[in-house]
């Protein structure tokens, strides 16, 4: 009987033991608090600015790409893929950026980067290259297409040397009268010079004539000084590369001292926030770069975005142009990730697998949201094509189509 017993016993935790050991070799995932059969996880690191210098710009950029994931993790992942995101702000200080990304990279074993900043993602690649994470900033730098120095950095939208290229050809296509004169406002950073020399290098090509440059800083409440230095040459254009907070600023100011130059800002000097802080008169007729598009454009990519907004209890009135280029940076990157699983099924998606996917994307439709993104092995410019906005009744309006200076 004892015997029985025993045997018994060792047959019952044989089972157990088998099931056991089953469990631990199936492949589940969580999500939605439900566990699915062969799923794989991909983690996203995230480095935002929302306490820092472009905390205005930063802060509806970072709630867009934690909103795109949110809304991923409602419809159950995609392709068999949980993504996760999971980011700090770095308040735009270099150092912080660096020590959240080794956190992000060996703490959170994250196989790509959204990242900010230029100083710091310009200051990240040679360790991004190391490392073989796929890196998409908010920086638009021109330095970033270079493979040889940035091999796994991706630009999302036009460079700020291609949207100041593209400002350039359109002044010289619609200026009438004697030849066209321009003065750049930009602030002090690696964010505010990146596309100067290139712009003034255009210029000349073109026969566009740069006239006077003035630094004011990023958080300026004051430019007065700027702008009367600048009054003296008599521009007839003034490119801002600058964010919203500045850019009220250099237009409050112009207006109090009657300057009639026609401001034209790049895409952080442009959006809703420079009419909430300066106001509908004194915005009304700028001009910028709407590099991705406004939340009142009946556009098909908006579906997506009404239906995470419902889901919330909000509308469209709650989000803003840079929550919308936020949610069009994480779609890219999402796209290139469920390539790079189409071609890689089985195990954990590396950084080398996702660059590959992403350098499989062509002319990628982004339902109007921005202008379509292709990359290759041999570029990771996802586009030259900007917009241009104007400031009507309050409201920013289309100017232009997608276009580029190479058009």
């Amino acid at each position: 009987m004892k015997m029985r017993k025993s045997k018994f016993t060792s047959l019952i935790m044989g089972i157990i033991f088998v099931l056991l050991l089953g469990a631990c070799s199936d492949e589940k995932v969580a999500v939605n608090g439900e566990v699915k059969e062969g799923g794989r996880t991909v983690k996203i690191g995230g480095l935002y600015d929302i306490t820092g210098g472009t905390g205005d710009v930063g802060t509806p950029y970072a709630e867009g790409e934690q909103a795109y994931f949110k809304y991923l993790k409602s419809k159950g992942g995609v392709d068999g893929l949980t993504i996760e995101l999971t980011g700090k702000d770095y308040a735009y200080e270099i150092p912080q950026a660096q020590k959240i990304y080794q956190e992000l990279r060996d703490k959170e074993e994250v196989s790509a980067v959204l990242g900010w900043g230029t100083g710091d993602t310009e200051a990240l690649r040679q360790q991004v290259a190391s490392d073989k994470l796929p890196f998409f900033s908010a920086s638009y730098s021109e330095n970033l297409k270079s493979l040889e120095e940035s091999p796994y950095n991706f630009l999302a939208a036009a460079s700020y040397s291609d949207q100041g290229r593209s400002v350039l050809k359109w002044i010289k296509d619609n200026h009438k009268g004697s030849d066209p004169t321009v003065a750049l406002l930009y602030n002090d950073t690696a964010f505010g010079r990146s596309p100067i020399e290139d712009i003034k290098a255009y210029g000349e090509e073109i026969g566009v004539k740069i006239v006077d440059e003035q630094i004011v800083d990023v958080q300026a409440t004051e430019a007065q000084s700027q702008l009367l230095n600048m009054q003296k040459k008599n521009p007839d254009y003034a490119i801002i590369q600058e964010t919203w907070g500045a850019t009220a600023t250099i237009l409050r100011d112009a207006n109090t001292l009657g300057i009639e130059t026609q401001f034209i800002g790049l895409n952080w000097a442009s959006g809703e926030g420079v009419i909430d802080i300066v106001g509908a008169d004194v915005a009304e007729g700028y001009i910028g770069i709407l590099s991705h598009a406004m939340p009142s454009e009946d556009l098909p990519g908006m579906a997506e975005i009404k239906e995470y907004l419902d889901a919330e209890g909000k509308t469209f009135e709650d989000i803003n142009q840079k929550f919308i280029q936020g949610w069009t940076t994480a779609k890219i990157l999402v796209a290139g990730i469920q390539e790079a699983a189409k071609k890689h099924p089985e195990g954990d998606l590396t950084g080398e697998e996702i660059r590959s996917g992403l350098e499989s994307l062509k002319d990628l439709d982004l339902g109007g949201l921005g202008a379509p993104v292709s990359f290759s092995a041999d570029s990771h410019t996802g586009t030259e094509q900007t917009r241009l906005g104007i400031v009507k009744g309050g409201k920013w309006e289309p100017l232009t189509d997608y276009f580029s200076h190479n058009d």
